[in-house]
């Protein structure tokens, strides 16, 4: 199934398999596609509510969340677009606060495939039309939305006028579309600036922060960097400080210190646009009321839970790459508090699976490797290769729920499963987890 996506829902499915037999099965990039499509359904992305659009290799999808966190904290109705989804398709697309609902996705895919033959387009441009269609067909006050791959040619950079930009993590991922120069991935995930409009980003090194500046400058986009005109600090609250004065919250409730940073974007977005009032309060409520799935998520009771010896933590994370591993790493090494961890680890073919599991190497006592079902993955024999090479005691196991209970037998004192956001889509619905 396209981008893994199934549904319980007889008539989602029924639209999710129409959509994989009319699609090209691959992720496309460039604009020609979306722009027909939705021309054909009257131009939808004209007519959003203030746009706050995000790129970056990694923390995105979390400072999307920080977002529209604080935007709802003010009274807001946001309508959100993220991909990939973990479990069902539908959360890609939040309506006005509320995940849409089975009949809804739907009608509402049908609409979109119903106009779509002879364009050509992909799974994801399908996605972001249907998105967009009922985004203008709802009212709302705000939309946040996450780029799918890259920026410049990505299906939700039709967006033309947004309130803000921004740019969060910038590392190498997606080399197959996007090549393996750092300064040219950032030129893509720049390519989402827009004349007049604030093009928010992180601190980067030299030559990325010039490769950002450039793009940004052709198209107009005034840059707010980190460092040059924003800056924060954290230790248990975060401040951050910009042209509007000095901002404190407390810790985010997403864990792990590259949260801070997350937030820190998301509220210097805010408060750098002029299209919708978002109080400081309202960041602050953002800070601790946010959550976001597969984020060093720790798994509450449920099937998959209970595998494990009573009171064995569990914690989920979906980053795949070593940017994202570094961080999750360094989150993990914490709250292990000098344990040492059992992993479970699949991965797509497509990613650095030593470069991922390096970092862990110092405090992983050993690694059960997984497949991912209907991806193209490592075979669980070459990451226990890796994983033997860098110290790391190596099993494989056909499945997450045969791994768990391999590690159950060998007294374990705190597991993670890492690797794939869409590995941690099946632990989510193994324990019951279900985002909402």
């Amino acid at each position: 199934m396209s981008d893994h996506a199934t549904s319980t829902s007889p008539a989602v499915q029924a639209q999710l398999d129409r959509l994989t037999m009319l699609s090209p099965g691959v992720d496309v990039l460039g604009l020609s596609r979306i722009a027909e499509l939705l021309h054909r359904l009257g131009d939808p992305q004209l007519a959003l509510p203030p746009v706050f659009h995000v790129a970056g290799t990694n923390g995105k999808g979390s400072t999307c969340a920080f977002l529209r966190a604080a935007l709802e904290a003010q009274g807001y109705r946001v309508h959100a677009y993220t991909s990939p989804h973990l479990v069902r398709f539908n959360e890609r697309v939040r309506v006005a606060g509320r995940l849409i609902d089975d009949d809804a996705l739907a009608a509402l895919l049908g609409r979109v495939l119903d106009v779509s033959d002879g364009t050509g387009a992909s799974f994801f441009e399908v996605s972001t039309a249907a998105a967009f269609l009922t985004f203008a067909e709802v009212p709302a006050d705000a939309c946040v939305i996450e780029v799918g791959l890259g920026g410049r040619l990505d299906a939700t950079n039709v967006v033309a006028d947004p309130a803000a930009c921004g740019i969060a993590q910038l590392g190498i991922d997606h080399e197959s579309f996007l090549g393996s120069s750092a300064a040219g991935i950032a030129r893509e995930k720049a390519g989402i600036a827009k004349p007049g409009r604030p093009l928010v980003t992180l601190a980067y090194p030299p030559e990325i922060a010039a490769a950002v500046a450039d793009v940004a400058a052709t198209a107009g986009a005034p840059v707010l960097a980190e460092g040059r005109d924003w800056r924060f600090e954290h230790d248990t609250g975060l401040t951050l400080h910009d042209a509007a004065g000095t901002l404190h919250t407390p810790a985010p409730a997403l864990d792990g210190a590259h949260q801070f940073g997350n937030l820190a974007l998301a509220a210097a977005m805010l408060r750098a646009q002029d299209r919708i009032t978002v109080s400081d309060a309202a960041i602050v409520r953002a800070a601790t009321d946010t959550r976001w799935p597969a984020r060093m998520q720790r798994l509450g009771d449920g099937p998959l839970v209970r595998r494990l010896p009573a009171g064995t933590p569990l914690w989920l994370d979906g980053g795949h790459n070593p940017a994202a591993a570094g961080a999750v790493a360094a989150t993990l090494g914490r709250l292990l508090d000098g344990r040492r961890a059992d992993l479970v680890v699949g991965m797509l073919a497509n990613k650095d699976a030593r470069g991922f599991l390096t970092p862990f190497a110092p405090f992983v006592r050993s690694l059960t490797a997984v497949p991912i079902p209907g991806h193209d993955h490592h075979a669980p024999a070459a990451l226990s290769a890796i994983a033997a090479d860098l110290g790391i005691a190596p099993h494989a196991a056909p499945d997450l729920a045969t791994a768990l209970d391999s590690i159950a037998i060998r007294a374990p004192q705190a597991v993670a499963i890492l690797g794939s956001l869409y590995l941690a889509g099946e632990a989510l619905a193994a324990n019951d987890e279900w985002p909402d």
